[in-house]
């Protein structure tokens, strides 16, 4: 199974702009904000719920022996966070397309400009959150004293040492206290991930020890799955994401804040 990751708003990077509807053949179209983020929360690109998890990949017609792959038109971009969400429901045979749809078009393979219809029967098969995955709100504020984990911030260096305002109203500028800043752009290299020994160098700089938990944040949990990704490709296992990320924790007066 194929999937297309769409997002409507891209922040942090110049996006591709595509005159005409162009897909990789028979890929169904899951979008961050219409299908995966559950909106009875305030948070921003909130986690879906399992019901409505479920909802979708029924819809989809997913089981649990499926293949699927799933690509963005940014390259890496909306695709980390799709990916995330589906291993955090269980589903385990879920890919990565690295360069997604620009790599596919620089390679001259097959395109059409539909997505494939959902299928006719709907699948009954059931996945389970795992909540280890997801770090609340709650724990970020106990880690400030705890220390038990590094919170690893995706946005751009200026928006997290301040210098930079938000893109959205009513959020601080700043960062977490004890964060440590790792811009997106600096684990892909144009449209793909850069290397696996690339990525340890990088990794390494933020900890030589590989079980250190690290929780990853960003403006909305967006691009922090990007460095999440980036982080088990070099070989780091215990991760989680701070889904709520700056766009919460930036939104609340009596959280403190770094510049």
């Amino acid at each position: 199974m194929i999937i297309q990751a769409t997002i409507s708003k891209i922040i942090g990077k110049e996006p591709l702009i595509y005159s005409d509807p162009v897909h990789i053949p028979n890929a169904f179209k899951v979008d961050i904000e219409d299908d995966l983020s559950d909106l009875t929360l305030d948070v921003v690109h909130a986690f879906p719920s399992e019901q409505q998890f479920n909802a979708l990949s029924q819809r989809l017609g997913i089981c649990h022996d499926h293949t699927i792959v799933i690509y963005d038109d940014q390259g890496i971009y909306a695709a980390p966070r799709i990916w995330w969400i589906f291993k955090s429901f269980g589903v385990e045979n879920v890919f990565i397309l690295d360069g997604g749809l620009p790599k596919w078009l620089k390679e001259n393979k097959p395109t059409t400009t539909e997505y494939r219809a959902m299928p006719e029967i709907p699948s009954a098969v059931n996945f389970s959150f795992n909540s280890q995955n997801v770090c609340s709100l709650e724990l970020v504020k106990q880690n400030i004293l705890t220390k038990q984990f590094i919170v690893v911030d995706a946005r751009a260096a200026e928006r997290f040492s301040g210098l930079m305002p938000e893109p959205r109203p009513g959020v601080r500028s700043g960062h977490i206290p004890n964060a440590i800043n790792l811009p997106f752009g600096q684990v892909i290299d144009n449209i793909c991930y850069k290397s696996p020994e690339t990525l340890s160098d990088i990794f390494d700089a933020i900890s030589h020890d590989k079980f250190r938990p690290l929780s990853f944040s960003c403006g909305s949990g967006v691009t922090g799955c990007i460095i999440l990704v980036a982080a088990i490709i070099a070989g780091r296992s215990n991760v989680s994401l701070y889904d709520g990320s700056w766009s919460e924790w930036g939104s609340i007066p009596t959280l403190p804040v770094e510049l």
